[in-house]
């Protein structure tokens, strides 16, 4: 058994840890917050906002009721590893996949009634049922139905086509996490609307959805038949005007390094490209494998830092692609080897990824979306080990 702690020598430069038994714990804690029989959906869009889709939709197997993704390709990986919960498809869907979503019972966003034309189509074709989520926009000024009486005309046509199932009606919230709750209140009212107009053309959607994390967190009488936990699933907050505590969710994602150098400067030496930073006085720096080829904000040049024994090391100059430099003047004992913290815990001291966005002027959805593909997931539970996720190996057809 590896254990949480062990070293993994063949991720030396960067690994990423992820906890699934917290991403457990935190779906688990969003579920006592929600009324009983209100269904669960996990977005575990964007492999899993990078924490990794399919080891997530597995540790979630009888805890979430629905998955959702953004692409059909998301979706078929998710069938292609197993997965047989329901998957809805957030967003777009070319017509040429739709006899493949068919086939894979996976479910998709309408909003246009050519789109639904093509889908019963396909359906026929297939001789199968498709099922699909009517999406309307009351203000998040993306894809969707209008509100309106029109819009609930085209879907009662919908409604009509052969081999096709309305089963949800959606929408999704602009404002949601922020402190002022106007906006939203007045986005669901356009939507209770909308779902009255439903009600006048005797369309009736098995599920109604539009909470995400944040209406999770603070709007319970938006839960409705079903709940969309996006960000708050990896215990992260939707927003600076969210606090997660209260239900207690934890982030879920750690990533670490290495120092690959260590080396004693004289004042005056530049660091990095454009010598943006010149040391004021001799100095101890130490090198770490890890730039914005793996995701690390470039902004956080000059102005980030990273953990070494429990104590902060500043970033010294440019991040570069795959190297960057930092401070360790004042922290004993670092040697080549010694592990690096770039977010998590360290001691009593912590690096968490919406401190990370404040200071990159970026934010801690973008933060984890964009971790590369040359760091290592390696995935835990119980404490220990149970898997592992690289491309080290990469295939191409």
């Amino acid at each position: 058994m590896i254990t949480k702690d062990a070293e993994l020598p063949e991720y030396f430069r960067v690994y990423a840890n992820v906890d699934l038994d917290q991403i457990r714990e935190n779906v688990q804690n969003m579920k006592r917050h929600t009324k009983p029989g209100t269904l669960m959906l996990a977005v575990i869009k964007a492999d899993g906002y990078g924490h990794g889709a399919v080891p997530i939709a597995r540790t979630l197997n009888g805890i979430a009721d629905w998955f959702a993704t953004a692409t059909i390709q998301e979706a078929l990986n998710l069938r292609h590893h197993g997965i047989t919960e329901p998957i809805l498809i957030l967003g777009h869907v070319p017509a040429s996949a739709y006899p493949a979503m068919v086939e894979a019972e996976i479910r998709c966003a309408v909003y246009d009634y050519d789109m639904a034309k093509a889908i019963s189509d396909a359906a026929i074709s297939a001789n199968r049922q498709a099922y699909i989520h009517i999406k309307t926009d009351t203000g998040m000024g993306r894809i969707g139905f209008a509100p309106t009486r029109e819009s609930a005309a085209v879907t009662a046509k919908i409604a009509n086509l052969p081999n096709l199932c309305i089963e949800g009606c959606f929408t999704h919230f602009a404002k949601a996490d922020e402190t002022d709750k106007s906006h939203v209140r007045g986005q669901f009212a356009k939507f209770r609307q909308f779902l009255d107009y439903l009600e006048e053309v005797h369309v009736r959607p098995r599920i109604c959805h539009c909470a995400n994390s944040a209406a999770i967190l603070d709007l319970p009488e938006m839960h409705m038949d079903m709940v969309r936990a996006g960000i708050a699933l990896y215990g992260l907050r939707p927003s600076a005007d969210e606090e997660i505590a209260k239900l207690d969710l934890k982030p879920a994602l750690s990533l670490y390094s290495h120092v690959i150098y260590v080396k004693e400067i004289p004042a005056g030496t530049g660091i990095s490209y454009g010598s943006t930073f010149i040391a004021p006085k001799p100095m101890r720096v130490a090198t770490i494998p890890v730039g914005y080829a793996d995701g690390y904000p470039r902004s956080l040049s000059n102005r980030g830092y990273v953990l070494i024994h429990g104590k902060r090391a500043a970033i010294l100059g440019r991040v570069c692609m795959d190297q960057m430099i930092v401070d360790v003047t004042e922290i004993p004992d670092v040697r080549i080897g010694t592990k690096v913290t770039l977010i998590g815990t360290d001691g009593a001291e912590e690096i968490q990824t919406d401190q990370l966005g404040d200071l990159s002027g970026r934010f801690n959805y973008e933060l984890v979306c964009d971790l590369g593909k040359r760091i290592p997931r390696v995935y835990y539970k119980d404490g220990a080990v149970c898997g592992t996720k690289d491309y080290f190996t990469d295939e191409y057809l």
